[in-house]
């Protein structure tokens, strides 16, 4: 009898706690001062005019002068390449305290990042929420010492997270390993004909994944990449790959992008075709902007470094023409950082200052775009009635200037707080 009473009272329907966030300038697409938020639970319940909610009983937090965005969404991270538990922890940390509610892992050892993801949803850690992917590449990239480092215990192209593809490959087995992972999306990366990755995208989404690919994979040209229907394509700068007179033949052996071979000037028109077409299945782009100009400033200060396939420059002018275009653009940003800020802050900060996004369409590339990289635009990317309560409380207008995302004072997330000035960048999650 005792042991039924206990099992009764775990299975019991959780106390409905609501709390009024009230009096904010809410940005959400647009600025509507005097906005209210009712939350019960993990859930918005409301949004509506200040004093036109009813919330009695509610728990009320007065945010007047305070503006609120949805929660920030990295489209594009790696928490274990190699596994470091120690450095996810912070990198983890450091986002939500920092404004950041969900990211998107794009392929790691996903033994260590589904037991990240088992932690943050139980609420072990202070974690956004993590969407991640399962690596399919051909068979020579395998010789790749990033897949050695997250495929442990696993002959290279074996593992269910990082499969070898060729002719002889049963796709239908290889996307059900690879859903057996957990993974949201099958991650197309490189050294596949157009034919098989065409046919992966196809399998993939009869059984109801995603799939994530580079924009050129090698010695596939972006054009066939976007001809295979992926749901999303990741660096804006490998699309200029299109425009190069002959394609690399591999992941390994490719070269930088030859800028000489698009317009001296202006939109190129080999770009707008591709974004034509991309606009046209609804592809969105995760442009990994900042990524490409941190590598040339870390190389004018130590000219040793090996130099990256793409400047800062075409990067930036190549988001530029494809938001004109009307490609919806995700902020990933393919980086991390030390110190108190997510790296998604200098991404936005690339996305307006370098590419000539406005500042609300750099928050619509970190909120709802991300969401939808992520497949979840149902439940997070925006405050609305039904989704997740995941919004971030800030002291100053990121439509004045976009830096302002730095302004926390609190990260909302299903619901619980986590005011700014709990963190500290030393601190260590177990």
């Amino acid at each position: 009898m005792i042991r039924f009473l206990i099992a009764a009272l775990l299975l019991a329907e959780p106390v409905q706690a609501e709390t009024l966030y009230t009096d904010a300038t809410l940005i959400d697409g647009t600025a509507r001062p005097h906005t209210d938020i009712l939350v019960r639970n993990e859930r918005i319940l409301a949004v509506g005019v200040r004093g036109s909610l009813k919330a009695e009983g509610a728990r009320v937090v007065g945010l007047s002068g305070r503006f609120v965005i949805p929660g920030l969404i990295d489209s594009h991270v790696h928490l274990a390449t190699p596994p470091d538990r120690s450095q996810a922890l912070k990198d983890l940390r450091r986002n939500l305290y920092g404004g950041v509610t969900a990211v998107r892992d794009m392929a790691d050892d996903l033994r260590a990042v589904a037991e990240l993801v088992r932690e943050a949803e139980a609420g072990e850690i202070a974690s956004p929420d993590i969407a991640f992917a399962a690596l399919m590449a051909g068979p020579d990239f395998f010789a790749d010492p990033r897949v050695l480092s997250v495929s442990k215990g696993w002959a290279p192209g074996t593992a269910p997270w990082m499969q070898a593809i060729d002719g002889r490959t049963d796709l239908r087995l290889a996307v059900a390993r690879a859903r057996g992972t957990g993974a949201a999306a099958i991650k197309i990366y490189a050294d596949l004909p157009a034919r098989l990755i065409k046919a992966i995208t196809k399998e993939a989404h009869r059984q109801g994944m995603l799939v994530w690919t580079h924009s050129a994979i090698f010695p596939t040209r972006p054009a066939d990449v976007i001809a295979a229907g992926p749901d999303a394509v990741s660096h804006a700068c490998y699309l200029a790959y299109q425009a190069d007179p002959s394609m690399p033949p591999a992941y390994e052996d490719r070269t930088p992008v030859h800028e000489e071979h698009l317009a001296a000037s202006g939109d190129d028109p080999v770009m707008a075709r591709l974004f034509v077409e991309m606009k046209r299945r609804g592809i969105l782009l995760d442009a990994t902007g900042a990524i490409f100009e941190r590598a040339e400033q870390a190389r004018a200060k130590d000219p040793k470094l090996r130099p990256m396939r793409c400047t800062g420059g075409l990067t930036a002018r190549l988001i530029g023409q494809a938001y004109r275009a009307g490609i919806t653009i995700s902020a990933g940003t393919d980086f991390t950082v030390d110190g108190a800020w997510p790296a998604l802050d200098d991404e936005l900060v690339f996305l307006v200052e370098r590419a000539g996004l406005p500042p609300v369409e750099a928050l619509r590339a970190a909120t709802i775009n991300g969401a939808r990289a992520m497949g979840r635009e149902k439940d997070m990317g925006s405050i609305e009635a039904g989704k997740l309560a995941d919004f971030v409380v800030l002291t100053r207008d990121p439509l004045a200037d976009i830096a302002n995302v730095r302004s926390v004072e609190m990260t909302v997330k299903h619901g619980r707080e986590y005011p700014r000035a709990d963190y500290q960048p030393g601190d260590d999650q177990k």
